[in-house]
């Protein structure tokens, strides 16, 4: 397990720093299965995942929506037939923060349960 999915989210409040693009890229490589994208001039994490069917793909989604609800960090799902699409970013400070890698991780433990 990385250190990332033993991290609990820290509060994010407006003005808290963004990561740093040096600091991203370092993060990155303990999520590699995720890619960074710009939606609106907001920097995101993106990972799509796929699943037999839409039964799993919602009790995938509903996994994932009790971890979020317990860190108190949120992300952007779309859940289709077979596959969920999953985006962090911090909402407050309009970026990424650490938390959003620290939830991609957790998200990806997910599938290892």
């Amino acid at each position: 397990m990385s250190a990332l999915t033993q991290a609990s989210c820290e509060v994010c409040r407006i003005g808290v720093p963004k990561v740093t693009e040096s600091e991203a890229q370092e993060l990155m490589k303990q999520i590699p299965e995720w890619s960074l994208i710009e939606v609106d001039d907001i920097q995101q994490l993106k990972r799509q995942y796929k699943f037999k069917n839409f039964v799993k793909a919602m009790e995938f989604a509903n996994q994932l929506a009790e971890v979020a609800e317990a860190e108190g960090h949120h992300p952007g799902m779309l859940v289709e037939w077979g596959k969920v699409t999953v985006t962090w970013w911090s909402h407050s400070i309009k970026g990424l923060h650490n938390n959003d890698f620290v939830m991609a991780a957790k998200t990806d433990a997910l599938l290892n349960q």
